[in-house]
């Protein structure tokens, strides 16, 4: 996985509030787990997969100076 500040993640930005609300609906709506849902979710933005998504929001939040 590549650091989120480094090409090509850094024109990766994630949206949690579309992510949370899509891994939701595939959970529910698919009856499928929340792990596989959030990696569907994570997919649809472009990430690898959920772990991915995370880790570039973390990197993302830190860049910008959320606390």
């Amino acid at each position: 996985m590549n650091d989120p500040c480094n090409y090509p993640d850094r024109f990766l930005i994630p949206d949690i509030e579309a992510f949370e609300e899509r891994a939701a609906i595939i959970e529910a709506d698919g009856g499928l787990s929340r792990e596989l849902a959030e990696n569907l979710a994570a997919r649809a933005q472009g990430f690898e997969s959920a772990g991915h998504y995370w880790h570039v929001l973390a990197g993302y939040v830190a860049q910008r100076g959320f606390r």
